[in-house]
């Protein structure tokens, strides 16, 4: 299948400017993340503040790409698990120009990890249906780094697309199939927010998610349904490849093995994360609603807690 058009698309859109100030301060924090791990290839940027035109009270999603987890890890057992299960997962303050505090949570994954799992050769979306949405690549080493990782992100596009064509029962447009693979998605993590949250994820950044939909469906060679005379212009329909049903067995074994990889992930980020038992406690209020107070047993101990808090969460509908 040729990519051509939609890696360009992506080459623009990972250099598309964001807000002055919310690039100064994406600019400090990544070049701390990058002094404090070193062998750095790549950062990206993405998640909810980038469409921000500030980042104050906020804190930026990054993506720090590396050569190697012992290169990027004075301790064996930080490179040992996030080889293990990638990627790790931290917390970082700094200042940036004007002195403004800025803080950063931060995932390291190396080159090679990000290019499986965003190119589509894992099996759960964590990185493909991730890195399908819009980032920036606020640093790379060199052109060679640069256009590895823009393939890999025209990888996940091209990957999450194609699931999302197996969802289609019937004709659809570009926004039928990006709502439904990540609702889809959605439910395969321990999420505060609900799948009907997808509306407006896809709304709040429709002009990407239509650009590069439409080049994945030429890519993928998905025929327009030609209208019919007299009806009423409205957004482009495409041929639904395979009626009869979405892969019901592969999505709910996504679902099991997805809630597994949270539970794991959500342990190791207590530990690598300063004050990580307080941030995951703040994070799931912040989006569930759901208050959290630890005990200070808890707070010592966070992976003996981990099991019954989690499930005392769970019943209180703080995750879906």
């Amino acid at each position: 299948m040729s990519g051509g058009e939609l890696e360009a698309l992506l080459q623009a859109e990972v250099q598309r400017p964001v807000a002055q100030s919310v690039a100064r301060s994406v600019a400090a924090i990544a070049e701390a993340a990058k002094q404090r791990h070193g062998a750095v290839a790549a950062t990206l940027f993405y998640g909810s503040c980038l469409g921000s035109e500030t980042l104050e009270g906020r804190i930026a999603d990054l993506y720090l790409l590396v050569d190697s987890y012992t290169g990027a890890h004075r301790s064996g057992l930080s490179a040992l698990a996030n080889q293990a299960l990638p990627p790790n997962v931290y917390y970082l303050e700094t200042r940036d120009a004007e002195g403004a505090v800025v803080r950063a949570k931060y995932a390291v994954c190396s080159l090679a990890d990000f290019a499986a799992g965003a190119g589509g050769r894992w099996f759960h979306p964590y990185l493909w249906a991730r890195f399908a949405q819009s980032c920036r690549l606020v640093y790379s080493r060199n052109a060679d780094v640069r256009a590895e990782v823009t393939a890999a992100l025209a990888g996940s596009v091209l990957h999450t697309v194609t699931e999302g064509l197996a969802l289609m029962q019937s004709d659809f447009t570009v926004e039928d199939l990006w709502t439904a693979v990540f609702r889809e998605t959605y439910r395969t993590e321990l999420r505060a927010e609900g799948p009907d949250r997808v509306k407006d994820l896809y709304d709040a950044n429709r002009r990407y998610f239509e650009a590069v939909g439409k080049a994945a469906l030429v890519a993928l060679k998905v025929p327009a349904v030609a209208g019919q005379d007299g009806a009423p212009a409205g957004p482009t329909r495409y041929a639904c490849p395979s009626p009869g049903g979405p892969p019901r067995s592969r999505w709910w074994l996504r679902r099991v093995q997805g809630k597994l990889l949270s539970i794991l992930r959500l342990m190791k980020a207590a530990f690598t994360f300063a004050d990580g038992p307080d941030y995951l406690a703040w994070k799931i209020e912040r989006h569930s609603g759901v208050a959290v107070t630890l005990t200070p047993w808890q707070r010592r101990h966070p992976l003996l807690a981990a099991p019954l808090l989690f499930w005392q969460l769970y019943r209180r509908g703080a995750f879906r």
